[in-house]
């Protein structure tokens, strides 16, 4: 290890290991050793196989599905690293989980986000490194730094080297419109936006579409893909408004309940995810490109380490 980064220690929980197994290597330095384990009643036990006095650790774990083993697992982590003397702990969350129920929309509804933030920083966290939140006001639910990098950059860097002609970048809803400009603005394309009305399901929903995608290629960008049915209704709604094709995007594959089957049945031409949540086998298909974030996050942690700004990271 560099003696610059003598002070310098990576930990993976379960989550997402080879993303982690990346940012390290980046880094020119070994992943910590820890050990995770699972008692037969699903208790977990952590232990820490080296000294971490002093140390400014970061932990990496996305808390995708399995949500609560892992959420369990960076508690636990956290609270073992704080009992350990650690000089920071900096929590690497690629995936915020909650970040959906960031307001209270109904009587005696929770705002579970704000929740997942206590407990984070309760546990003992010093800094939050996450990517493309749901919602950009959930860094306010937080009384450390959280420094929320997005992936945007590197899917337009992705389209723009597809050298696609006539690109027109939609916004999903009206709350993406300002992620839809920025893609728009590297890609030098107009954007459009789909106005949802109704229930929130594929069979009820009405969509408009605001914005003219006759002849065009659609570049749908989303935060989340999660169930698939915002993007295969976008892509069907776009379509009979004569886009010529259509291409999604997202940060966060969740691809949960049947999204796979959903999306390869569906018209979409490609969906492109950065690997800020670790995917199956069984997650993959054809029709799917994966990004790595691991330089972003690798380039955050140094800034972190060295004291130097982020801010040009969030760009």
């Amino acid at each position: 290890m560099s003696d610059s980064y003598n002070k310098l220690k990576v930990f993976s929980l379960n989550a997402n290991r080879p993303l982690a197994e990346e940012i390290v290597s980046n880094l020119g330095i070994e992943l910590g050793n820890t050990s995770v384990k699972t008692f037969s009643d699903g208790e977990i036990q952590i232990n820490i196989e080296e000294s971490v006095r002093g140390c400014d650790v970061f932990v990496v774990q996305s808390t995708n599905e399995p949500v609560h083993n892992n959420i369990m697992e960076l508690l636990i982590m956290i609270d073992a690293l704080k009992r350990a003397s650690t000089h920071s702990i900096n929590v690497v969350l690629p995936y915020f989980a909650y970040g959906r129920q960031d307001r209270k929309a109904r009587s005696r509804e929770p705002i579970t986000a704000k929740l997942f933030a206590d407990l984070i920083e309760r546990a003992g966290a010093s800094r939050v490194i996450t990517l493309d939140l749901h919602a950009p006001q959930i860094q306010g639910f937080f009384d450390i730094p959280v420094d929320s990098l997005t992936g945007i950059p590197l899917l337009s860097n992705y389209f723009k080297s597809r050298n696609f002609n006539d690109v027109i970048v939609v916004a999903p809803d009206t709350s993406g419109v300002k992620d839809a400009r920025q893609m728009a603005e590297r890609l030098k394309a107009p954007i459009a936006i789909i106005d949802r009305r109704g229930p929130r399901s594929d069979e009820h929903e009405i969509l408009n579409i605001l914005g003219d995608v006759e002849g065009k290629r659609a570049i749908l960008l989303d935060d989340i893909v999660d169930t698939g049915v915002r993007i295969t209704s976008a892509t069907n709604a776009l379509l009979k408004s004569g886009a010529k094709e259509v291409y999604a995007s997202a940060s966060h594959p969740v691809l949960s309940d049947g999204a796979v089957d959903r999306i390869l049945a569906s018209p979409v031409k490609e969906l492109v995810v950065t690997n800020s949540i670790h995917l199956n086998e069984d997650k993959y298909m054809d029709k799917l490109t994966q990004l790595t974030v691991a330089p972003l996050l690798s380039e955050a942690i140094t800034r972190i380490y060295n004291k130097q700004s982020v801010s040009k990271l969030f760009e």
